[in-house]
């Protein structure tokens, strides 16, 4: 959709007064088919940057974010002071690391689940697939969004590595790679709730759906206990759980890092393709 400022014959564009209220990325506001494409297309296409520093802006203004952070730093708080007390405690980033990804289980669908959820609800989810906003800029560039979001909030646990190095003497390399494993876990996490904001337009099945979907991929190498052969290693090799634990050992495997990237790539575009579905409804 294109917005004509005249042509040569000397027509007049059309006129924006009475024209109100600018719609934010992310739903929050709804707004009609009219305004949405005078506020995202203002003489060139909006790309993927403004979509995630405008859904960036949103996320800082509400206090949900707030308290879904404070809620995962609480609890990351309580365990990782169970164990440095414990006896014979290691001065390591292991358990705030198994902590911390076991928490982004639920920590990322809650944050992605308004991403598309909401804005199916308000119906401007509509409006913006019609206006020039690609879908993968609309999809990558709310991932981006709460990917900052989520780096946010990990970077706080750093407090906890600091005390690590005031009480104790831990050893760099592990810390390293322990938040590098971190951060790709969450990645991947943030993908697989984006899938399930976009297939309901119920924040909380969108949660539900993106929370069944982590537990069953962290913890699927359980059956693979059951099984034997094959079947085992394949299963093993499924496991973000299983992934993540070399990280936390100080081992930087160039086949977990792929697997965790490739996971969130695929689910990004399982998400890009559920919104073209929307299309032939």
């Amino acid at each position: 959709m294109r917005i004509r400022h005249g042509d040569k014959s000397g027509a007049r564009p059309e006129s924006n007064r009475g024209r109100v209220g600018a719609p934010q990325v992310g739903g929050r506001h709804h707004v009609s088919g009219r305004d949405f494409p005078q506020t995202y297309h203002r003489g060139r296409r909006v790309n993927t940057f403004h979509i995630a520093l405008k859904e960036s802006k949103l996320y800082f203004a509400t206090p949900a974010a707030y308290i879904v952070g404070a809620m995962f730093l609480a609890l990351t708080g309580v365990f990782f002071v169970f164990d440095i007390t414990a006896p014979f405690a290691e001065a390591s980033v292991r358990g705030i690391v198994d902590w911390a990804s076991f928490f982004i289980i639920f920590l990322a669908p809650l944050l992605t689940m308004k991403l598309l959820a909401e804005e199916q609800k308000l119906g401007t989810l509509e409006l913006l697939l019609t206006s020039p906003v690609r879908d993968w800029e609309v999809v990558i560039g709310k991932y981006i969004a709460s990917l900052l979001i989520l780096l946010a909030i990990v970077a706080v646990t750093l407090y906890y590595v600091l005390l690590l190095y005031v009480f104790g003497e831990p050893d760099t390399g592990p810390i390293l790679s322990g938040y590098l494993g971190l951060i790709l876990y969450g990645a991947a996490a943030l993908g697989i709730g984006m899938l399930g904001s976009s297939i309901s337009s119920n924040q909380i099945v969108s949660a539900v759906v993106g929370i069944a979907i982590l537990l069953m991929l962290s913890y699927v190498h359980l059956i693979g206990g059951i099984v034997t052969g094959l079947a085992s290693s394949i299963l093993d090799g499924m496991s973000m759980n299983q992934h993540i634990a070399d990280f936390s050992r100080g081992v930087i495997d160039t086949s977990s890092v792929v697997f965790f990237l490739s996971l969130a790539a695929v689910f990004i575009f399982l998400t890009i393709r559920s919104l073209e579905t929307r299309r032939w409804r």
